[in-house]
């Protein structure tokens, strides 16, 4: 069967499912009346704030949303990191020892940032008690946090108050990740996903060896892993293991859960403006990106490697899962990168260049289509970016949304665009400059770039899938990645927050002959040109040095 109608059916599916989740989210942001859900989890919530003792007021400042945002977070680090440094019977049937610190610092934070990125082999280091209540805990609140970023950010732009942090991430967790989650984990679980407490089977092999194969609940790992945009792994294979995905149908399943809420995100800001128009034409540009970046990816490993040419004809089988194949492969590593999920379904290190091209000009990007929550904002970045420039070129007023861009504006939406670079570049220049020892590549020359660029990227982007040819687990690598991780979340976060509080507090203004309308396919046209502008072109020296002179040496 032809893989394209296959790789089609997830992307449908979740252009389908964004008009009524989009609804559903931007009931959440506006606060409105959904009686059901106040009839039955609307207690629960009541009595979640009391305990924090939080009244619910609207935040009146970005600081106001800011500061509960990082204390919690903090709290839900520092249990994390205790845990993970004892490792306590409970719930740990292999009585696995703590962590080392520098690990269990990189794992904390990987986790509490949304980013799961793994320097460890989980199956032979976590119990069930890491696993449920630091990995998976983490993964819930992690990623109700960067809704709660991407509500506030929406509602600052639409001129309205920030909203309230502690509200917004108890809503988003009962209603849309627990519910959600929970959905897809019955649908896995039906697709034979384990769901268990059970502790790991002892077999004897062919060969009369004994082999341990570790269960446990991984039917809700893998759905939240997926729909909360986390990645990770409960075995180190990820998304290639059968036990994570066993079948086509949980394959599609999965890749949907990817796209699912990034995609309704962007439905609901429309929603919440009170112009879908608006929204519907940043849709179709971000997922043109998806699909252009998806259709080379699926090309590139059908196709082969030309350097095997004379021995081998067909496509690159290197670290696939036949169940998938080549081309299906190439569109999960599209998916993964461009929503910032960071799961696998086959080894990246093993893919051909043209596909790591699209994997790190996704992480560079951020936009395609964008984190839990924190993509819509990212790409509200671009169109104010898109509106300043071309008001600039044109004469006409820099307004975006019925408010005038000024100075303070730019420079917040600069900052969110500089950090990114920020905690890639410098701490790769610093790894590669340290040599083969500290960088610990397991690839000479232009992979070996690809490899470190790729760690820091994955970890700023907070999307978390990596390489697997580098030698990551050193305290060099824990340490500085750790940097890149808590500084590609927060200090963007921030900026963010200051920008839309600095968009609410503009008085409205009524259109007029000079106000440059953003809602038109030219000026969409236009955002993708200033994205691939300031976004793709300050890394283009590292694709150069990397995945693109592989391409080329592969060819010569």
């Amino acid at each position: 069967m032809s893989p394209w109608p296959v790789a089609a059916v997830p992307l449908v599916l979740a252009v389908l499912t964004a008009p009524p989740l989009g609804r559903h989210l931007d009931a959440l942001i506006s606060d409105r009346p959904q009686p059901a859900w106040d009839r039955w989890v609307g207690p629960l919530e009541a009595a979640l704030m009391r305990w924090v003792g939080d009244a619910g007021r609207p935040a009146d400042s970005a600081m106001g949303y800011l500061l509960p945002l990082l204390v919690s977070n903090g709290l839900f680090g520092l249990v994390a990191l205790v845990l993970l440094l004892l490792q306590p019977p409970w719930l740990n049937p292999l009585g696995f020892a703590g962590l080392r610190p520098d690990l269990a610092l990189h794992t904390t934070v990987s986790f509490l940032t949304n980013t799961d990125q793994q320097h460890l082999v989980p199956e032979t280091s976590l119990g069930n008690l890491a696993q449920l209540g630091v990995i998976q805990f983490l993964m819930f609140v992690s990623a109700a946090t960067g809704l709660a970023v991407g509500f506030a950010v929406i509602r600052g732009f639409c001129g309205r108050p920030l909203g309230n942090l502690h509200r917004d991430l108890v809503r988003s967790l009962t209603r849309l990740l627990i519910p959600g989650a929970l959905l897809v984990a019955l649908a896995l679980l039906l697709c034979g996903v384990p769901m268990t407490l059970a502790p790991p089977q002892v077999i004897t092999t062919l060969e009369g060896a004994r082999q341990t194969l570790p269960v446990g609940p991984i039917a809700l790992f893998e759905a939240i892993k997926q729909l909360g945009e986390n990645g990770g792994g409960f075995v180190a294979a990820n998304g290639a293991h059968p036990y994570e995905n066993p079948t086509l149908l949980s394959n599609l399943i999965s890749t949907w859960a990817m796209l699912a809420i990034p995609v309704a995100t962007i439905d609901a800001f429309g929603r919440c403006l009170g112009n879908r128009r608006q929204s519907n034409l940043l849709l179709v540009l971000v997922l043109a990106l998806l699909l252009l970046g998806g259709a080379v990816a699926m090309v590139a490993e059908g196709a082969g490697n030309p350097a095997l040419s004379t021995w081998l004809d067909g496509p690159n089988l290197e670290g696939k899962e036949l169940r998938f194949g080549a081309p299906l492969t190439g569109l999960w590593a599209a998916v993964t990168t461009g929503t910032m999920t960071g799961a696998v379904n086959g080894s990246l290190d093993a893919a051909m260049p043209a596909t790591l091209v699209v994997a790190l000009f996704n992480l560079f990007l951020q936009v395609v289509v964008g984190g839990q929550g924190t993509g819509v904002a990212y790409l509200l970045v671009f169109v104010l970016l898109a509106v300043f420039l071309t008001g600039l070129m044109v004469g006409r007023t820099p307004e975006l949304l019925g408010r005038k861009v000024e100075k303070p504006q730019v420079v917040w939406a600069s900052l969110v665009l500089l950090i990114h670079p920020l905690f890639v570049l410098i701490p790769a220049a610093l790894t590669l400059a340290g040599g083969t020892a500290l960088a610990a590549t397991g690839n000479p020359g232009p992979h070996g770039i690809s490899e470190v660029v790729y760690e820091y990227a994955s970890a700023a982007a907070n999307n978390g899938s990596g390489l697997a040819g580098l030698g990551n687990g050193s305290p060099w690598w824990n340490l500085s990645t750790t940097v890149s991780l808590l500084g590609g979340r927060y200090l963007p976060i921030a900026a963010l927050l200051a920008l839309a509080d600095g968009m609410r507090r503009k008085p409205a203004l009524a259109p007029g002959p000079g106000t440059l309308r953003t809602d038109t396919t030219l000026f969409t046209l236009v955002t993708a040109m200033v994205l691939l502008i300031l976004g793709a072109l300050t890394f283009f020296p590292v694709l150069a040095l990397g995945p693109i002179a592989e391409g080329l040496a592969t060819v010569s």
